[in-house]
């Protein structure tokens, strides 16, 4: 049976409630203490069952080692406030239907919406086991976010990922690799053009790098891209530099690795290129998986995401969906729509009510 109008008038109500109240609630990255808390408490007074590892808040019924679990994910934590707010980050202003505030967008509709409709779902008949988290760090991708939440809860074979997309489906999302970049020299005076200038070594990879074309070019994600940020290199003028050190930002699509991205690079230039890690794997779903084709039956169109989220830190399948808009998140006066967030539980409700694994 379909959700009815008053049902998701009620939950609707409640999600909207209580975002302005974790609103009021700082969350920086790594400092969500008292938001999770809040959280905890709040699930509590609504007779469920949170468990709290770190600052993650999970909720999930009884376990059935047969069935296939199901995780609604979306995070508590926010960046920090731009400049240029008309309005105070932390004092939410409701007004006709548009409720601005820090993390209004990014993500807290997410996850009040995420947890209505798992107060929904969790009543009626699923074959599946369902799961929600609301996950700390995700803004920087930290080690004690939704990492912590997949060591507590085990094996996941589907994740529902709350972000700002429109409520349409993001069926692959870039990874992000870093690498530092160190060309070695040999030091010499620069007036008598002694030594060997590691800025021009350098240079010289540089200029590779740019020129560089990776051949798998994605129909989701276009192609992957490698772009030389930063540079640094020399100790006084006179004195030519032994050592330049240079940082590549890697924006890796679904059809690499990044070691494969990393060789191929390597494999370019005579600096020594060390990543800072392997974690933030690009992702994608296949168009012919069983959340896919129900999103499509409601209407809902997929594309690939360029920017990052806790997918890339998940092993398991997963799609990225959630009311707001990317284009709002980190800029100053955020909002959220209650229309979103009343239309966002619905197609949750839809996309996951009778879906077969």
């Amino acid at each position: 049976m379909p959700i009815t109008d008053h049902e998701l008038n009620v939950l609707t109500d409640q999600a909207v409630s209580l975002l302005i109240d974790l609103i009021k609630i700082p969350a920086f990255s790594k400092d969500e203490s008292a938001r999770a808390t809040y959280l905890y408490d709040y699930l509590l007074s609504q007779k469920l069952f949170p468990k709290r590892v770190e600052n993650n808040i999970i909720l999930k019924g009884n376990h059935d080692p047969v069935k296939k679990k199901v995780l609604l994910n979306s995070h508590i934590d926010t960046v920090k406030p731009v400049g240029g707010w008309v309005y105070n980050p932390h004092e939410p202003v409701l007004r006709d239907g548009k409720l601005t505030g820090l993390g209004a967008n990014d993500a807290g509709a997410s996850v009040v919406s995420l947890l209505a409709a798992y107060q929904y779902l969790s009543k009626q008949s699923l074959t599946y086991e369902l799961i929600y988290a609301a996950s700390a760090e995700e803004e920087i991708s930290g080690h004690h976010g939704i990492v912590e939440v997949i060591n507590e809860i085990g094996r996941v074979d589907l994740a529902i990922v709350g972000e700002p997309t429109g409520m349409n489906m993001a069926i692959a999302e870039k990874g992000l690799m870093v690498l530092d970049g160190l060309a070695k020299g040999k030091s010499g005076h620069a007036a008598r053009e002694e030594g060997i200038n590691a800025l021009y070594v350098a240079i010289e990879d540089i200029q590779k790098i740019k020129s560089f074309a990776f051949d798998k070019v994605s129909s989701l994600l276009g192609k992957t891209q490698a772009s030389v940020t930063m540079i640094h290199a020399g100790t006084q003028h006179n004195v030519v530099p032994d050592e330049c050190k240079y940082v590549i930002d890697v924006r890796a699509n679904e059809l690499y690795t990044l070691p494969e991205i990393h060789d191929l690079l390597q494999s370019q230039v005579s600096s020594t290129l060390t990543p800072r890690s392997f974690r933030l794997k690009p992702s994608h779903i296949d168009v012919h998986h069983p959340i896919v084709i129900k999103g499509k039956e409601l209407g809902l169109s997929s594309y690939g995401s360029p920017t990052l989220s806790d997918q890339s830190l998940l092993s398991c399948t997963s799609i990225k969906i959630g009311p707001g808009q990317s284009s709002r998140s980190h800029t100053a006066d955020e909002y959220i729509l209650v229309e979103e967030i009343r239309n966002a539980i619905r197609i949750y409700v839809e996309l996951l009510g009778g879906l077969n694994l």
